[in-house]
């Protein structure tokens, strides 16, 4: 069975809390409980109401002072932001009182009892843990199926009940030395910071591109050592390219269009073609597979078809070939297009050649593409909000002035002196555009952030839906790095063909990562990260 994990259920008392915190030999002692059998099944054991009224008194009144004492365990309030972040519901099941674990998280600073998508204590759940009812109720109330709910406790009857339900376990030990256990867990961990790299591997990967740790991840089981390939598959590179007879370069690119659009034969020409003309490279031969859901009709595969073929002709592109196909693999019409461009080596752009002081450019705005969805996709939701017919019609109309092709600025680069690199902004927006180009071209960046261009349009659609132009997705600008003394020169160059352009960033050394300053006093600020695409927030 392949694991898969898809909510998180944690144990409270010792997993959530620090350990230690009930003393469960003085508990013992109080109520008359013998070694070797559980406090719950002593009480539940005594002959008469009264005995099991007074040591249930007794019970609640230890669990009640340890929670006034409780704390976070380490990790437990980050680690639960995380999951939420994720999208993973997260509940609690405990031997427990609700009165206690709501008192416990009183405590706590970042985690409220309504980040938890169910509470079950042994009010609620009979018989209690190890017995699997309390996993198998929580599992119902999160939507998953047991077998992909991971149980999560620092006590033998955690690991237990989450095998007998099914269910994935994670017995935590808090870094003490593991005790033999009667049935074994999935994994053990010394504390709860050990939960992320389980969760990153088997936890549902969110929409969009692969994170850049897990692409960089996967790239290394690839063989690259082919001495023709100049430019090699990396975290921030869009292209590959490969020497061919004498001085030739040929410049491959691979994207697929999966997303609903009536204009899905521009995006897939453009952001094949975007990609190819940031290597310099004159973008020429597009391969496009075609995929359509059953229940297409003849009409729909005209329109698409014509459409990639028009957009096809604007770029300067030849559509050779590729497959069609109608398959219940998709569940909407699916263009893969393949495109291969060709640039003299002494004119191929590679991201490697960055270096410090190096000035970044940007064209157009931020969010040129993200701005045209939101206005095709939720004209409905902006209308509701009060933009007018034409307000939503301009945004709509971004798709192809400002135009999501970077066509233009990319030749006006590819033909001037001292550049060093060329990215598109895609998925991401101009955050993460900005991240990948750092990676790729092992430079840190410095972003200027009174600089970037956001255009009205973009910046009054993102105010009404609460959205961080940064983040939003971004096809149509270009970044392109250059020597210091070519930036104005390539700036009025850029102009020229009638594409606005800012110098926005400069590469500031050796490294990874991007800072930012705000006024004329540098001052500063921080600068976003998005694990996915604010676009995706709307749906």
């Amino acid at each position: 069975m392949t694991r898969r994990i898809e909510a998180v259920l944690f144990d409270f008392d010792g997993t959530l809390t620090e350990p230690g915190v009930l003393d469960f030999a003085a508990i013992r002692r109080a109520v008359g409980c013998p070694d070797g059998v559980s406090i719950l099944e002593h009480i539940d054991g005594l002959g008469a109401e009264d005995d099991r009224r007074a040591a249930r008194e007794v019970l609640d009144r230890f669990e009640m002072e340890a929670a006034a004492r409780a704390r976070p365990n380490q990790g437990a309030e980050a680690l639960v932001a995380d999951l939420l972040a994720r999208g993973l519901p997260v509940g609690v099941l405990t031997r427990n009182t609700a009165r206690a674990v709501h008192r416990a998280l009183e405590n706590f600073e970042r985690v409220r009892m309504e980040d938890f998508a169910c509470l079950l204590t042994r009010e609620h759940v009979a018989p209690p843990k190890p017995e699997p009812h309390g996993v198998l109720h929580a599992a119902e109330e999160m939507g998953v199926s047991a077998e992909h709910l991971l149980m999560v406790g620092d006590f033998r009857y955690d690991v237990e009940a989450g095998a007998r339900a099914g269910a994935l376990t994670a017995y935590l030990t808090n870094r003490a030395p593991a005790r033999a256990l009667d049935t074994a867990p999935t994994w053990t961990i010394e504390t709860l910071d050990d939960l992320r790299p389980l969760v990153r591997r088997y936890a549902p990967l969110r929409q969009g591109k692969l994170p850049n740790d897990l692409l960089a991840e996967c790239l290394a089981f690839l063989r690259t050592d082919d001495p023709s390939l100049l430019v090699p598959p990396g975290v921030g590179e869009d292209i590959a390219a490969a020497l061919l007879e004498g001085a030739e370069v040929a410049v491959l690119k691979a994207d697929p269009i999966t997303f609903a659009t009536d204009a899905a034969g521009q995006y897939a020409v453009f952001v094949n073609a975007n990609d190819v003309a940031t290597s310099g490279a004159r973008p020429r031969w597009l391969l496009a597979t075609l995929l359509f859901p059953p229940g297409t009709n003849a009409e729909e595969v005209q329109a698409l078809v014509a459409d990639l073929g028009r957009a096809a002709s604007q770029a300067g592109l030849t559509l050779c070939g590729g497959h069609t196909e109608v398959t219940d693999a998709v569940r909407r019409p699916v263009i893969s297009g393949a495109l291969l461009g060709t640039v003299q080596r002494s004119g191929l752009i590679d991201k490697r050649a960055l270096a410090k002081g190096d000035r970044i450019l940007f064209t157009k705005g931020v969010a040129v593409e993200g701005t045209a969805i939101i206005a095709r996709e939720f004209g409905a939701r902006l209308a509701h909000l009060g933009f007018s017919r034409q307000e939503i019609d301009r945004c709509r109309d971004f798709l192809y002035e400002p135009g999501i092709s970077v066509l233009r600025e990319a030749r006006a680069a590819a033909a001037s002196a001292g550049v060093s690199a060329m990215h598109d902004v895609t998925e991401g927006g101009l955050s993460t555009a900005l991240e990948e180009l750092s990676v790729a071209g092992g430079q840190r960046l410095l972003v200027e952030l009174d600089r970037i261009p956001i255009l009205p349009e973009t910046e009054r659609v993102c105010a009404a839906l609460g959205l961080d132009p940064l983040g939003l997705i971004g096809s149509g600008s270009l970044l392109i790095a250059c020597r210091p003394d070519a930036a104005d020169g390539l700036e009025r160059a850029i102009h020229d063909q009638g594409v606005a352009v800012a110098q926005v960033a400069t590469a500031n050394g050796p490294g990874q990562g991007v800072a930012a300053v705000r006024g004329p006093d540098r001052t500063p600020a921080p600068w976003p990260h998005f694990d996915t695409d604010e676009l995706t927030r709307l749906y």
